[in-house]
């Protein structure tokens, strides 16, 4: 009885596994907390045009007294929610003491429709 159950149990588990995975184009900001507490804030990047490629961008603000740096990376999405390659490296930026900096990002891929940007120490 209890190989019965185990057997069922690793059935109902490789049915909850997927090749697909569903991504929730809809953020797109994601910062991890140490971010925030060390003093930096944000807005979701904005989208425009620039010589012929989509563009994204935001600024990045300093709250603190110190210079605070900050690993980022932005993935680039179709209308599907596909991730478009190719993919984009993770940049390091140093944000000056109650300083700002922008930072962007540029894709030659007209079918972007979306981005993310992801920020963490």
């Amino acid at each position: 009885m209890r190989a019965i159950a185990g057997l069922t149990f690793l059935a109902l588990l490789s049915g909850c596994t997927s090749d697909r995975t569903t991504i929730d184009t809809s953020q797109a900001l994601v910062m991890e907390s140490s971010v925030l507490s060390a003093g930096i804030i944000t807005d979701k990047p904005t989208l425009s045009v620039h010589e012929g490629q989509q563009r994204a961008s935001t600024l990045l603000y300093n709250q603190q007294e110190k210079p605070v740096t900050v690993h980022y990376r932005f993935y680039w999405y179709d209308d599907k929610g596909l991730e478009i390659l190719p993919f984009e490296v993770p940049r390091t930026v140093t944000v000056a003491a109650h300083g700002s900096i922008e930072i962007s990002s540029q894709t030659g891929n007209l079918t972007a429709s979306k981005v993310r940007l992801y920020l963490y120490l």
